[in-house]
């Protein structure tokens, strides 16, 4: 394994990827077997649990890309720093954070959901168990519950963001206080793929959950919900490797060995 990629970066990025590749299949296999009129039904008890751990890997990975937000931040605000602030012990102190936070942040929203009472339509208008599409379904009176599910949005989605727009307001003014143009060059390609990444996945999970009300078209979640369980993690690698020198050198040295 290259010793360049053994940074806090990196690390984080192994649970990014990690985290995508589970968020993936738990959408995908029974996506495709809908589509293919192979698996076309799902318990309620199958679909609350689908939903709670795809909510809780969607709250991780916004925790997960605020921490990789004030990874960056640390690296070119404090560089020579940087190894004393960011060390094994603290990355993976909020790495385990992020998935902690993330799973029970959610865990509130998934019990409220089970509770619901389901008559009349059982046809899903989804193809997975989203929290809008089991509102949609139900009999019960679910204010209560679309209430839960915006402020856990605000807390999880929002806070997230706002926490990743103020190290990059901290890591812009930095870069433009570099006298070089090389300089400021090399210091923003260390935060562009991230960057782009961060704009992708906020644009999207605002949309589609930052909102009072459910009574949104689902046609339109099912367009975004695409984009974000499939497009958006087969994007994440190609974006952080095409953009990344040292991923890009540990790929072809790989390659020469073999």
């Amino acid at each position: 394994m290259n010793s360049n990629l053994h940074t806090p970066m990196y690390f984080f990025l192994c649970n990014l990827s990690f985290l995508e590749i589970w968020y993936t299949t738990g959408v995908v296999p029974k996506a495709i077997g809908v589509m293919l009129g192979a698996s076309q039904t799902i318990s309620v008890r199958v679909c609350i649990l689908q939903l709670f751990f795809l909510l809780s890997l969607g709250s991780t990975e916004c925790f997960l890309l605020s921490v990789m937000a004030y990874d960056r931040y640390l690296a070119i605000c404090y560089p020579l720093r940087y190894k004393s602030l960011m060390n094994s012990v603290v990355s993976t102190c909020l790495v385990l954070s992020c998935w902690l936070g993330g799973f029970l942040a959610i865990s509130l929203l998934a019990f409220l959901t089970s509770r619901l009472t389901f008559c009349g339509s059982d046809v899903i208008n989804h193809f997975f168990c989203d929290i809008d599409s089991c509102l949609a379904l139900s009999c019960s009176d679910t204010w209560f519950v679309e209430l839960a599910t915006f402020l856990v949005s605000i807390i999880v989605v929002v806070a997230s963001c706002v926490a990743t727009l103020i190290s990059y307001i901290y890591i812009i003014s930095s870069i433009l206080r570099i006298q070089s143009a090389h300089g400021r060059k090399k210091a923003f390609s260390t935060c562009s793929a991230h960057l782009s990444v961060i704009t992708i996945w906020y644009g999207s999970t605002m949309f589609l959950y930052v909102k009072p009300s459910a009574e949104n078209s689902l046609d339109v979640h099912k367009l975004v919900n695409l984009f974000n369980t499939v497009v958006t993690p087969l994007l994440n690698p190609f974006i952080y490797t095409l953009r990344n020198k040292e991923v890009k050198q540990a790929l072809w040295q790989a390659f020469q060995k073999k």
